[in-house]
């Protein structure tokens, strides 16, 4: 199993050939200006992301040449990021397992080749191929274990002991025959931990602490979340492609040897010195040159892209790259280093999924630290800006290959978003090209001849006539919708005639149909060789096993048309009192005379379902004395346009609500729960529909009179607020595309990801109005 990669490798750990790289004065110069050139880029892309922290470290053999930190570590208190802010690193995590694992190995209480079970004898996953699993295959992830464990698996709060999560494997069978192909297994470095508590009886926190990080005086690392962690922590931030953004959960993992160590750059940049030091640390060694050797070799393949044991195995520029990521709630890290010319990076950001990011910043640190020290030209770092308005309206739609691939362009929030499958990507300008560049990272470049046709690396896209699809097929109609928790859920869906499921809030993969309840994952990806298997019976499946984790049904929205209600804080005859008494906010401005429009006066085809003229609405009381819809002229006008067009098409406009009087909204604000008044506007703020020039509505169909349900929304019109969830559908996305770009072409916009709420262009333009209906 040696190449060259690896001979190399060998030769420079080998011991008694340890060689030092040191940098000359000019070099040491040149790399502090590098580091300074850098932070302005760090700068751009922690703005243009939204990252709320970031931290790096750039290492030279022994030497830390810069290390910085950006934006803010707690926003609360106003603390700075720094080199010393504290991260979870995720799996980053593995490589100190795994090198505990290798020191009880040079010790003589472990074999890497010798059967598991030797040392853990209760672990007995159900193995159909009969081969031992060994350390060395489940520290390179060749075991064929599944990814997570039934008890424990990564969405689990419940922090279950590692004991627990490796005896909750036994009710899982090999996805794949050791040794035969890479699988990535959290599952399978817990069960190591799990190795090492049995040999060391100790907890493996203990171990890890004791004989790496304490050696190495890596004073803020742990893998609990203990007060010097706390103290130091970087606040992390969840989001989602709904725009819903929240605080990440920091329950322990049961997963913890595989994911759950806290760090800083500048502790884990001790931990690279160490490796370019052959295993030696500021104390002493934790690790003899021939073992550290060992771990970066290549294990059971010859690829240049593959894992040594613990370390993932890579090339940057035809260089060997060693290192590995980490992704977890709320953070992402980079541990990378070349380990011939002894360069490395640390960084880590405190903004979920932002991987993408981490790694370009790293891999363009690692390139201008080599053109450094080789006496090169550094490379520029390429940066994009948004896409104007003409060119983003030119792109928009559904884009298909020659093998079935379908690629979809569309405008959220003036910005250009492609659902390229795998992942929906923000796509940017760079002049001339378009190319994907968000916090999944930078790339693919996309070049668009400005008629029907994209190509999008090597592959080109010709543009396709959007047809009315089906309805949701009733064999998927109890099986999609909402699965899990709070702090990650599964979305299940129909899309182009398949079904589809969203998992771990951002990875969305096709379906296999096996058979009624049971689905295949693709054959890539995160789950790939495992399944998902919806519970039997019953109008809607009430779970789904997907992974081995069972995800539980989520009630979301409302059922069977209900509208959704909630309990006011107090009662309405007392808040429509105080709303009565308050006045708007004063506005200062140049505002167009108001000049409200009844829309049924100027098309009485238009239909009304004015919800707040009635009680079926969420608050369950009445706020208009009569059903009608209003809007400033130039609105009504261009909505009435719309309707018109839409009838050529066999629908028509049903109006929810338009202009609202300001009372209105301080009752709504004043009756809603502190927890809910994300739906609501805040009238100190006034809102568009203030100003009579914000509308719900969603189509009817002229045929049978009956409203299009779209699956979309977070108040009583409808049931969630984004595609793909709950009962969405290609079906329900046709009509949402249709009423979408209908109304865009007369100048309305959706108002963020509130499919059935449009505002008109001059909204702006106009005062806040707290007229009555007459």
């Amino acid at each position: 199993m040696r190449n060259r990669t690896a001979s190399i490798l060998c030769g420079i750990l080998a011991a008694g050939m340890i060689i030092p790289i040191s940098a000359s004065q000019g070099q040491t110069e040149k790399y502090k200006a590098f580091g300074e050139r850098l932070a302005g880029i760090i700068r751009n892309e922690v703005e243009q992301k939204k990252i709320p922290a970031f931290s790096i470290a750039l290492v030279v053999d022994q030497d830390t040449v810069f290390s910085s930190g950006y934006g803010l570590a707690n926003v609360a208190v106003n603390r700075k990021a720094d080199p010393e802010t504290v991260y979870r690193v995720g799996s980053v995590s593995k490589l100190f397992t795994d090198l505990a694992v290798m020191q009880c190995i040079e010790k003589g209480l472990l074999d890497l080749d010798e059967d598991v079970t030797t040392y853990l004898p209760s672990f007995q996953p159900k193995n159909p191929f009969g081969q031992k699993i060994t350390l060395r295959q489940l520290m390179s992830h060749r075991s064929g274990l599944v990814r997570e464990s039934p008890v424990g698996h990564y969405f689990d709060p419940d922090e279950p002991s590692v004991a627990a999560t490796t005896k909750s494997l036994n009710q899982t069978e090999l996805i794949y025959e050791p040794e035969s192909r890479t699988k990535y297994s959290n599952a399978g470095i817990t069960v190591v931990g799990a190795v090492l508590e049995k040999v060391t009886q100790k907890p493996f926190e203990q171990v890890i602490e004791e004989s790496i990080l304490r050696p190495l005086e890596m004073k803020r690392s742990s893998f609990e979340f203990d007060d010097k962690v706390k103290k130091h922590l970087a606040q992390a931030n969840m989001w989602t492609y709904d725009g819903r953004e929240f605080v990440a959960p920091n329950f322990k993992l049961g997963i913890a040897p595989a994911g759950n160590l806290y760090s800083t750059v500048d502790d884990l940049s001790l931990f690279m010195k160490a490796v370019f030091n052959g295993g030696r640390g500021k104390t002493g060694r934790i690790l003899s040159t021939d073992n550290l050797t060992k771990m970066l070799q290549p294990q059971f393949s010859k690829d240049k892209n593959t894992f040594g044991i613990g370390f993932h195995l890579s090339q940057l520029d035809g260089h060997t790259l060693i290192g590995h990521g980490g992704a977890v709630y709320g953070y992402s890290t980079k541990w990378a280093a070349l380990p011939q010319q002894k360069l490395g990076v640390v960084a880590a950001a405190s903004k979920d999924i932002t991987n993408g990011v981490v790694t370009r910043i790293s891999n363009y640190a690692l390139r201008g630290l080599l053109a450094i020290q080789q006496g090169h030209k550094i490379p520029d770092f390429e940066i994009s800006g948004p896409v104007d308005e003409s060119r983003m309206k030119q792109v928009v739609g559904l884009y298909r290959n020659s093998k079935n691939k379908r690629i979809q362009f569309f405008r959220r929030n003036e910005k250009l978003v492609a659902d390229l499958g795998e992942y929906r990507r923000e796509v940017r300008s760079t002049g001339k090209k378009l190319v994907c560049d968000d916090e999944f990272g930078f790339g693919p470049e996309i070049e668009f001849d400005g008629a029907d046709e994209i190509r999008l690396g090597k592959e080109t896209y010709q543009r396709q006539t959007q047809a009315k699809p089906r309805p949701l097929p009733a064999k998927w109609k109890r099986l999609v919708g909402e699965y899990g928790w709070d702090h990650n859920t599964l979305f299940i869906y129909e899309k182009h005639g398949q079904l589809w499921c969203t998992i771990e809030w951002f990875f969305q993969y096709p379906l296999t149909m096996e058979s009624e309840n049971v689905f295949s994952f693709p054959d890539y990806g995160l789950y790939h060789g495992e399944k998902l298997i919806f519970a039997k019976g019953g109008e809607r499946a009430s779970s789904v096993e997907a992974a081995k984790v069972l995800f539980q049904r989520r009630e979301v929205g409302t059922r069977n048309g209900e509208t959704f209600k909630i309990v006011p804080v107090r009662p309405i005859a007392e808040i429509r009192k105080a709303a009565f008494e308050g006045k708007p906010p004063v506005e200062k401005g140049d505002f167009k005379k108001p000049d409200l429009v009844e829309l049924v006066r100027l098309d009485d085809t238009i239909k009304l379902d004015i919800r707040y003229a009635s009680n079926n609405n969420f608050m369950g009381a009445t706020f208009y004395s009569r059903p009608a819809a209003f809007l400033q002229k130039p609105a009504a006008e261009a909505l009435v346009r719309v309707h018109k067009k839409l009838k050529g098409k066999g629908y028509g406009l049903l109006i929810h609500d338009a202009y609202r009087p300001w009372f209105v909204t301080k009752m709504f604000w004043d009756a809603t729960p502190a927890d809910m008044k994300i739906f609501v506007a805040n009238p100190k703020n006034g809102s568009r529909h203030n100003r009579g020039c914000a509308v719900d509505l969603t189509l009817y169909d002229l045929k049978t009179g009956q409203p299009i349900w779209m699956g979309a929304g977070y108040d009583e019109f409808s049931s969630r607020s984004f595609p793909d969830y709950e009962v969405d559908s290609s079906w329900a996305r046709w009509h949402r595309e249709l009423l979408r770009t209908s109304m865009e072409a007369e100048g309305f916009t959706i108002y963020e990801f509130e499919w059935w709420h449009f505002d008109y262009k001059d909204w702006k333009s106009y005062p806040i109005l707290n007229k009555k209906f007459d």
